[in-house]
């Protein structure tokens, strides 16, 4: 049997990036000599072993065929006559259709295997799909978005492109799990440049399958992109400020139901509705002058008093968007030193029991405090 490290980890060496993972294919064996030879078998649909040393994964060279609906609608075929070739051809890029021998040392050896010209289409920074079963897995259009998000300066081949477009048109998108959208949505938010996923999904359509309709129809102004492509470069490559900014011009209800939809993490769907409240909050007073009730109603929705670092974040988010909220950062930093002792001292002794009458003593204090603050600045 040989061993060959292929697809991603060929592309990066190439392109000098650094390998986080590298697959591994086995050409010329079994399953039983596989786990003779101490391999431990772990795939569910095709076989997949797991090296006795290293622990990295393993896969006996093979071939697929679609048998029914979605990326996992497939029958995988696997066996000793399953040439190298024949394993690379069923992958989705030119790019990512490479591979090199690998020693009984580990080490990679030979020359780079490379039967569909990806290494032309590298150089050319072109994405071009390997063959005509390309189209059968729908997956394949969101990590097309993906790759462009993080290799901008690729363009996708005109043939590619219908390619996409097909699978948009077969419907088969619809096919694919709620998490795995957002897995591959989540992943090209945090790449280098998220606007070339998003054009991808407006040159094939699948915006309007896989995105929020109001979004869409933004994406679809230039205006609005140029405006979201600023936001990228002002804001970290955090997946909470990257979703947060993409989302920013939506109610917060059509981002709670859209994030129900693809099973969006709770923590970056909360923090992107709040951020989306401050943005509401900041447009109704482009003056800066916020009235205390309202920075205080943010602030209960922000839940500042107990996650004062998010409270921070986004407000640090907005200012180096430009928004007016100096001001409110100044009043959240007021209202949180509060002492916690004064206020409940203030209460009649018989109310201290009263989990009412706390939660009415504290939202006076901390409308007091903003208020005071807000006047601060003001003057």
């Amino acid at each position: 049997m040989k061993v060959y490290a292929v697809g991603g980890a060929i592309r990066d060496t190439l392109m000098g990036l650094p390998i986080n993972d590298v697959d591994y294919v086995v050409v010329g064996s079994t399953v039983e000599e596989m786990i003779a030879n101490g391999y431990r078998p772990v795939g569910k649909d095709f076989p997949v072993f797991l090296h006795p040393q290293t622990q990295a994964e393993y896969a006996l060279a093979r071939t697929e065929r679609k048998s029914g609906i979605g990326y996992k609608g497939f029958h995988f075929y696997a066996d000793p006559t399953v040439s190298l070739e024949q394993d690379l051809e069923r992958r989705d890029l030119t790019i990512n259709a490479m591979a090199q021998e690998v020693g009984a040392d580990g080490k990679w050896i030979g020359l780079i295997i490379d039967p569909f010209n990806g290494q032309a289409d590298l150089a050319a920074k072109i994405f071009r799909h390997v063959s005509d079963a390309f189209a059968e897995d729908p997956l394949r259009l969101l990590r097309i978005a993906r790759f462009s998000a993080r290799f901008p300066e690729f363009s996708v081949a005109e043939e590619t492109l219908l390619a996409l477009k097909a699978i948009v048109k077969s419907d088969e998108l619809s096919a694919l799990s709620a998490e795995r959208i957002w897995q591959e949505l989540a992943r090209g938010l945090v790449a280098s440049k998220p606007i070339h996923m998003f054009q991808v999904l407006l040159n094939t359509s699948a915006a309007k399958t896989i995105l929020p309709s109001n979004l869409t129809a933004l994406l679809a102004k230039e205006a609005f992109r140029e405006d979201l492509i600023e936001h990228y470069d002002k804001a970290s490559n955090h997946l909470e400020e990257r979703c947060a900014i993409t989302l920013m011009g939506l109610p917060a209800s059509e981002i709670r139901s859209w994030a129900d939809a693809i099973r969006m993490p709770i923590e970056v769907r909360d923090f992107s509705e709040i951020f989306s409240d401050l943005g509401r909050l900041v447009n109704q007073y482009p003056d800066g002058l916020y009235p205390a009730v309202d920075v205080l109603a943010w602030f209960n929705r922000a839940d500042i008093w107990r996650k004062p670092d998010r409270g921070q974040m986004l407000l640090d988010l907005a200012k180096r968007l430009g928004f007016k909220v100096s001001v409110l950062i100044a009043a959240m930093r007021h209202a949180q030193v509060l002492s916690t002792a004064d206020i409940i001292s203030g209460i009649a002794v018989q109310d201290r029991s009263n989990g009412e009458r706390i939660g009415s003593a504290f939202e006076s204090a901390r409308l007091a405090a903003i208020t005071s603050a807000l006047l601060s600045s003001a003057n």
